[in-house]
């Protein structure tokens, strides 16, 4: 197989950019030690600190930096590395990087370049990578914790376990195809291995049945908040956010439109959306293109707040069970039967909101609960899984086909385990993978 991987050395920023105390420039690659006695540096021992002074080609001091160096293959990347820790002045960064790029065989990194390396020299598996392109950019607590038991490998274990279940089987029956005059030997075969593929298939749809939690969790969840017009849906997004994020007015329908607000709550990013009010019958046609998309959006919420008003009559109820029901301006009267199921709040006295965050907090600890278990996280992890749970279903369910087609199904089943770590057939996953990450990584 190709790797696709190019024998220059590379270098990039991998420090975040702008103005700093320290930059932290990284160089991988075969004539990475020569670029540092390039710029005079005498070659620090391997995984010491050491502070040298950066020369030009014309010999003027650069910097007085700390110098790291690593010798492949025990680095990061797999290969010989340096890194230069400067001061982080922008005319220090471009100083450097203008000495590197006129040195032969040197180039800036591509997005990824440095992790690509890193899986192609067994540094990291595609998990691994994944799970560290997602803690680069976890903005909160809950998305840091899943995102570590990706890159520290948690996650690539249980893959490669479930995938040596799958060759266990599969000797079993590759056995039987040996020794196919036997008949004793090719149902023992059989019987051995139908134990091991049915508890395998119950866990990997016990991992899988968590996917949907866990790819929302991931991104963030969508909390969209929806109910007739006028009931103070406006009031409660701002109130969520702490801000004004929307507009808030006496008359029915000022909402039109998708207004959304993005908070952290709990360790973890929202994304709140105020909808269109719905209504049961109304002429106006923007009115109703509002109600459609209001519609859509709380199809796809992740935490469907759903609100009532003590001074609203309007009878459209919501579209789909809500996982949190609000009864706004509890301070007026009300002209309708109260709803005990909904939590009774006034936005304008603030009485109840307290109650309403610690509704909302126990809704998202609820789909955080198994997030320290989480293994499938991303759609190709589960569009893998699925196929492996396909293809041993039909083992099961079909038991006394001839062994070479029932082996031909584990052979699958373990290629698209394996095509989720990196083990096979995953040049045309790197792409998209190492195209998510910045310079420098």
């Amino acid at each position: 197989m190709s790797t696709g991987i190019s024998s220059d050395t590379i270098f990039a920023l991998s420090s975040g950019q702008g103005k700093a105390g320290i930059a932290v420039i990284r160089i991988s690659g075969p004539r990475a030690g020569a670029v540092l006695e390039e710029m005079a540096v005498r070659l620090p021992q391997p995984r010491v600190a050491s502070v040298r002074k950066l020369k030009a080609r014309d010999g003027q001091v650069i910097d007085e930096a700390m110098v790291l160096w690593f010798s492949g293959p025990a680095s990061a990347t797999g290969e010989d590395m340096a890194e230069l820790h400067v001061h982080g002045a922008p005319a220090i960064i471009e100083f450097i990087f203008s000495e590197l790029s006129n040195v032969y065989g040197l180039r800036l990194a591509d997005r990824g370049e440095f992790s690509r390396r890193a899986f192609h020299n067994d540094k990291l598996d595609l998990v691994e990578i994944e799970g560290l392109a997602d803690l680069l950019a976890a903005t909160g607590e809950a998305q840091r914790r899943l995102a570590m038991r990706q890159f520290l490998g948690e996650a690539s274990g249980a893959y490669e376990g479930w995938r040596r279940q799958v060759i266990e089987a599969l000797a079993l029956h590759e056995a039987a195809i040996d020794f196919v005059e036997e008949d004793d030997v090719a149902d023992r075969a059989r019987d051995l291995a139908q134990p091991v593929i049915k508890r395998l298939v119950a866990e990997l749809e016990a991992a899988l049945s968590t996917f949907s939690q866990n790819a929302a969790l991931r991104s963030g969840l969508k909390v969209v908040i929806a109910g007739a017009p006028n009931v103070g849906k406006s009031s409660f997004l701002n109130a969520l956010a702490r801000r004004e994020a929307a507009i808030v007015s006496d008359i029915a329908g000022t909402t039109r439109d998708i207004v959304e607000a993005q908070v952290m709550f709990e360790g973890l990013p929202l994304t709140l959306t105020d909808t269109a009010g719905f209504r049961s019958a109304t002429d106006d046609m923007i009115e109703k293109m509002g109600i459609e998309r209001a519609a859509a959006a709380v199809s796809d919420a992740d935490i469907l707040i759903w609100v009532s008003a003590t001074d609203i009559t309007d009878s459209s109820d919501s579209p789909r069970t809500p996982d949190i029901r609000i009864l706004n301006k509890a301070d007026l009267p009300s002209i309708h039967t109260r709803n005990d199921a909904a939590l009774p709040v006034s936005t304008r006295t603030g009485a109840g909101l307290d109650e309403l965050r610690l509704a909302l907090s126990s809704e998202i600890k609820k789909r955080m609960a198994n997030v320290e278990h989480a293994v499938v996280v991303r759609q190709r992890h589960a569009g893998a899984v699925s196929d492996s749970i396909r293809l041993l279903n039909k083992v099961l369910d079909e038991p006394s086909r001839p062994h070479e087609l029932i082996a031909e199904d584990l052979r699958k089943a373990a290629r698209a385990l394996g095509s989720i770590t990196g083990h096979v057939d995953v040049e045309d996953l790197l792409g998209k993978i190492f195209s998510e990450f910045c310079i420098g990584k």
